[in-house]
């Protein structure tokens, strides 16, 4: 049975008869193979517990621990009972742990803020490497899966930083809510704690190693480093400005990337992609106000960046641009030239010379003139210096450039507006050297190669890895969606860039 195959029927049946919980179980299961914990924020009675129960049976003999923290919880409690036996005879202070957490595959700790420091300390070591210390022996123990859980985050000023940053995904689990569901989860008889998986999907320790092997040679290509890199980058702009900021450090990045590589690798896939991306999500926020932007960023970075990093858009259009400039400065040669031009006062006005002898005042408006024909008279007003209106004529363009004809006491009066020079450059065009011409040929031939070659890579794997991001097993259907959008724009952005070098050809091979 293909891996995919397996973990969606284990995913089917350890999701039987459990209500609004299945993103839970997914994103605990893909936890329990990356070899990684997550922590459930919640009140009480919502099923933190019950996911835990049921989780032990994803694997074959699976064995599970579960424990309500206090203040005075002991390490005895936690990690099994001084052996007396070898403490009188042999003088060894080890613990018994085969019935207690170092004996289980899957551990879930409830209210764990409340473990005291000698609990906390042996923790730190069995979430991180899978170690216990027990007496003088480190043990490897064959925890696949921890699951803290509280109704609260971790006090400050406690010393449970280090502990808290252990539990890579990190999600909130509240009562549910669809009625519907609500009304069947109260009126069902069924055993929820109950094992439901079918001994065919159960992983075995052989498989789970094997897994463990193979997902360290899953790929990560380039479209998801860029994304990775620039949800980094605006991580820190956010934590610039916001207050509780971030912070993700180097070692919870490396293990965001063996989770990717983890979803993709159950999802049958040798690559991990950009809809396997969404959850990092999961593994950024620290306080519950963090988790919308942090989907947000995720989000977005996706949409505007997911495949435009990876065939470098922004460099190919500078060089674009580059290359036009160099064209058109080798092609163009100024000519500058003087005209005579409207003097235009305060951007509306124009002045007629020798106007005063006739009415008060000098100037007319220039949207006026400029609707003024040559054949029919029209109304236009005179208006002096301080822009007031003195008086209303009729009145036609002249016939020369920047006259005016106005008809006074039934006599036609011709008068010139007000001018000035005014430099403009034209352009002479010349035909590149035929050694430069070839230049820009091959220029424009490796560009041309370039876009094309990138519209290939993403036309030839997105038939086959678009219709995968809809069928991810972690990551919800509808976010495909922001994955394809920022696919058809990059193709769109390639073929805009593509007729642009292509314009500068026709530009200067038609001089």
């Amino acid at each position: 049975m293909q891996v995919r195959q397996k973990i969606q029927r284990l995913l089917e049946q350890l999701s039987k008869g459990i209500y609004e919980r299945e993103e839970i179980i997914r994103l605990s299961l893909l936890a329990a193979v990356a070899g990684e914990s997550i922590f459930l924020l919640g009140p009480p009675g919502v099923a933190k517990s019950l996911i835990a129960r049921r989780l032990k049976f994803a694997f074959r003999d699976g064995k599970s621990f579960e424990y309500l923290m206090n203040k005075f919880s002991t390490p005895d409690e936690i990690f099994g009972p001084v052996s007396i036996k070898k403490l009188k005879d042999e003088d060894r202070y080890e613990r018994l742990t085969e019935n207690y957490l170092p004996g289980a595959n899957v551990v879930f700790l409830d209210e764990i803020w409340k473990a005291g420091p000698s609990i906390q300390n042996a923790l730190l070591t069995v979430l991180n490497e899978r170690i216990y210390r027990n007496g003088e022996t480190e043990v490897k123990v064959n925890v696949k899966l921890i699951i803290g859980a509280s109704n609260e985050l971790p006090p400050t000023g406690e010393g449970l930083d280090a502990l808290w940053d252990r539990f890579l995904i990190r999600t909130t689990i509240n009562e549910i809510r669809q009625s519907g569901n609500f009304i069947s989860m109260i009126l069902s008889s069924e055993d929820v704690y109950r094992d439901t998986v079918e001994a065919e999907n159960k992983i075995t320790q052989q498989e789970y190693l094997a897994w463990s092997s193979a997902i360290d040679q899953v790929q990560v290509p380039q479209e998801v480093v860029n994304v990775i890199q620039m949800i980094r980058l605006k991580l820190e702009e956010y934590d610039a400005k916001n207050d509780p900021p971030f912070r993700i450090y180097d070692r919870r990045w490396k293990k965001i990337i063996r989770l990717l590589r983890t979803a993709a690798f159950l999802n049958g896939r040798q690559k991990v992609d950009l809809m396997d991306c969404f959850l990092i999500a999961y593994c950024l926020w620290s306080h519950p106000e963090q988790i919308a932007p942090a989907k947000e960023i995720v989000a977005e970075t996706i949409r505007r960046h997911g495949y435009t990093l990876a065939v470098n858009l922004t460099a190919l259009r500078k060089e674009i641009d580059q290359f036009e400039q160099e064209v058109k400065q080798e092609t163009k040669i100024p000519n500058p030239t003087f005209a005579e031009e409207l003097y235009v006062v305060n951007r509306q006005y124009v002045e007629v010379r020798g106007i005063e002898n006739h009415f008060e005042g000098k100037y007319l408006k220039l949207n006026e003139f400029e609707k003024l024909g040559i054949e029919e008279y029209s109304t236009v007003g005179v208006y002096d210096e301080n822009e007031k209106l003195t008086y209303r004529v009729k009145a036609r363009k002249g016939k020369s450039e920047h006259q005016i004809e106005f008809i006074y006491n039934s006599q036609s009066i011709i008068l010139p507006l007000k001018t000035h020079k005014v430099e403009k450059v034209n352009y002479l065009y010349k035909k590149p050297h035929p050694l430069v011409e070839k230049y820009w040929d091959q220029h424009v031939k490796e560009l041309i190669d370039y876009i094309d070659g990138k519209r290939e890579e993403l036309l030839n794997h997105a038939p086959g890895e678009l219709q995968q991001t809809r069928e991810n097993l972690f990551v919800d259907s509808h976010l495909a969606a922001i994955v394809e959008a920022n696919h058809r724009e990059t193709l769109n952005a390639l073929s805009a860039l593509k007729l642009a070098v292509e314009k500068i050809q026709f530009y200067y091979k038609n001089i």
